[in-house]
């Protein structure tokens, strides 16, 4: 993931962060693969929210564990994204 984040995660890095945790190869998750079923816990997943929010991005944890796929996490983290644009006057792309 970058630290330096100028835009929400890709799904290629939301697999890269996943597939790290989980001891797999990114390839092998796709993306409307349950994550907690790939071996994902819940505290890997508040890990990743930290990291987020961490970056500026405040998504929230029972939204990602409620819908636990790489499309629904893009799509969380993107809303979140935009909703921070907005706030802080920025155009949304």
């Amino acid at each position: 993931m970058r630290s330096d984040i100028t835009a929400p995660p890709t799904a290629d890095d939301l697999r890269q962060a996943v597939a790290t945790i989980i001891g797999t190869e990114p390839g092998e998750i796709t993306g409307d693969a349950n994550l907690v079923f790939l071996g994902l816990g819940s505290l890997e997943m508040m890990r990743l929210v930290t990291r987020w929010r961490r970056q500026g991005i405040a998504v929230e944890f029972g939204e990602l564990a409620a819908e636990p796929t790489v499309e629904a996490w893009q799509r969380h983290l993107r809303a979140a994204w935009e909703a921070r644009q907005v706030k802080s006057g920025e155009a949304v792309g």
